[in-house]
């Protein structure tokens, strides 16, 4: 096994430890609620957190979310910012892997240095 299989492997064993995800942004809005006897009405602003994602339809959705689950929301958002990042991590390892297969093949047949593939030039 070589450096750039150890590499992806390692990866693919942080990939083993996913927890809840959400594909989303966490986004903090001040507000106003309309009320004319509020605070708001005079400036002070009411603090309020919401979703927003792609939804089936592929247009931009947004969801209220409850100040109770707020930090809990953040860190499914931030588990899958970190998943995304490891299957790209994951992805390139691999495309490194077979594009250096062809060659080493190459070179082993021939008992030489290895040459890229015509497509690679």
């Amino acid at each position: 096994m070589g450096r750039l299989e150890i590499s992806r492997d390692a990866r693919l064993k942080k990939l083993g430890a996913v927890g809840p995800l959400l594909a989303a942004s966490l986004v903090r809005r001040m507000v106003r609620c309309g009320s004319p006897t509020c605070r708001c009405a005079s400036g002070e602003k009411h603090e309020t957190w919401c979703l927003t994602f792609k939804g089936e339809d592929n247009k931009t959705k947004t969801v209220h979310v409850p100040k109770a689950m707020v930090e809990e929301v953040r860190q499914w958002v931030a588990e899958h910012k970190r998943v995304k990042a490891l299957l790209a991590e994951i992805s390139s390892f691999g495309m490194k892997i077979i594009k250096s297969h062809v060659p080493r093949q190459r070179a082993a047949k021939r008992g030489v240095g290895g040459r890229k593939c015509p497509s690679q030039n």
